[in-house]
């Protein structure tokens, strides 16, 4: 892995330095207090094990049932814990984000904390990253969920989004992913894009690969996952979508079918216009007079809102400093 210094400031003594972890472990948490400590000391045994330096950051996302304060009490006692405790529940997305700005390894895990994703895959995937890949996801092969409310829907879902993404990723659910900490500080999370990470990064231009990885039955609770978020998925799915075509040039899409809606308006008025002025033919109560004009507005209403999102666009990236490019590397020689 690779090691990161701090720099020294003015009031260390010039022999002194201190080390940023291999890794970072971000966990986000609600409420699973049964699960956190055998989940802690599974994470730590096995990063320990492997000789690599780590820090655990667990984002309690409004958890009510004693995993904030379970937490709290281990960061005062562990020095390899973080407890970021969120004020109420933000949902998965926010609790990842959160635990990404806190991180400060080069090299970030991501896992669930109900025991069912393994910690003694993480080498396995820190091994995978190290190859080059600025992502790796994890694959449930072998998933201990119910087949109904689980299995069929997350097929279902993973199916749907590799046809539509062009990342051929098969368990975009899966929790256990290992990163590039220059690959999350690129990506701004929002919603519940969590489960779309791969593609927000291949949008960012990574690497992207997936390794087997080892699932286990829940040993505790209830999983707060079902069904019920199928609609979420697809909305979310959309969002991805135009960010990965249009995330630039949103007037590309909003022009052409401004263009569209204006032909197609106009195209209907003349007809109505030639039999109004050569057969007349009366038009006042004809629906395709309505249509002509509904069309036609509708194509400038969509115009409009292709400039205006390009005004957000320029914004966007001019406010944040924020260029529409990713380099990977620079190649040079006698480049000091």
């Amino acid at each position: 892995m690779i090691n990161q210094q701090l720099p020294i400031t003015n009031h260390q003594s010039p022999i002194t330095h201190y080390q940023s972890p291999d890794v970072s472990v971000v966990v986000p948490i609600k409420d699973e207090v049964e699960s956190l400590p055998l989940l802690l000391e599974a994470i730590s045994s096995t990063l320990k094990a492997s000789e690599l330096n780590y820090e655990i950051i667990c984002v309690d996302d409004g958890s009510s049932d004693g995993s904030a304060e379970f937490l709290k009490e281990q960061a005062q006692i562990r020095t390899d814990l973080k407890a970021i405790i969120l004020r109420r529940n933000y949902g998965q997305t926010a609790a990842m984000s959160a635990g990404f700005n806190y991180a400060t390894a080069k090299a970030i895990v991501t896992l669930d904390a109900d025991l069912q994703n393994d910690p003694a895959d993480i080498p396995m995937l820190l091994a995978k990253l190290d190859e080059g890949y600025d992502l790796v996801s994890g694959w449930r092969q072998n998933r201990q969920d119910g087949a109904v409310n689980r299995l069929l829907p997350s097929k279902i879902a993973n199916w749907l989004i590799r046809r539509s993404t062009s990342v051929n990723i098969h368990d975009y659910g899966c929790s256990l992913k290992a990163y590039r900490s220059e690959l999350v500080a690129d990506m701004n999370l929002y919603g519940e894009l969590h489960r779309f990470l791969p593609a927000l990064a291949y949008i960012e231009g990574a690497r992207i690969t997936e390794l087997p990885v080892r699932h286990h039955a829940r040993r505790f609770g209830k999983s707060k996952y079902g069904i019920s978020r199928t609609f979420r998925v697809l909305m979310d799915l959309l969002t991805i979508l135009f960010m990965k075509k249009f995330l630039t040039r949103p007037m590309h899409v909003f022009g052409l079918l401004g263009l569209i809606s204006m032909v197609s308006g106009g195209g209907i008025g003349i007809y109505l216009t030639f039999l109004k002025l050569f057969l007349q033919v009366d038009i006042g109560n004809r629906p395709l007079l309505i249509l002509a004009v509904l069309l036609l507005v509708t194509g400038v209403q969509l115009f409009c809102f292709g400039l205006l999102a390009e005004l957000l666009m320029r914004t966007y990236h001019e406010s944040q400093g924020r260029p529409i490019y990713r380099v990977r590397e620079v190649v040079a020689k006698n480049v000091k």
